[in-house]
């Protein structure tokens, strides 16, 4: 991952609702939430949220896919283990160290 992308992604997540709605959908899976379903989740106005998903989309971290008349996002699980990836590289400096276990998605 490139440092450009690690700066939108963090960029992105950055903020309390994207946050909030990135968060979302790591926990919802596979399966994925509507736009509905997060607004109520969340309590957040649609119109708030379309703005919210659009950023997080930007940056690569959650991507859309329709189903009939629905729009399903999900969390870009591969993009959020390459940020994760990029942050813990060369964790401690190459000295002994006893990091914590990174949670790691295979979803």
């Amino acid at each position: 991952m490139e440092e450009q992308d690690v700066i939108k992604a963090l960029a992105a997540l950055a903020q309390p609702v994207r946050l909030r709605v990135f968060r979302a959908l790591v926990v919802a899976g596979n399966g994925g939430l509507t736009p509905g379903a997060l607004a109520e989740q969340l309590d957040v106005a649609a119109a708030t949220l379309s703005f919210h998903l659009k950023e997080l989309a930007n940056a690569g971290l959650i991507g859309q896919e329709r189903d009939g008349r629905y729009l399903i996002y999900r969390a870009a699980y591969t993009r959020m283990n390459e940020l994760l990836e990029y942050l813990t590289a060369h964790c401690c400096a190459g000295e002994a160290c006893t990091p914590q276990p990174q949670p790691r998605c295979d979803c």
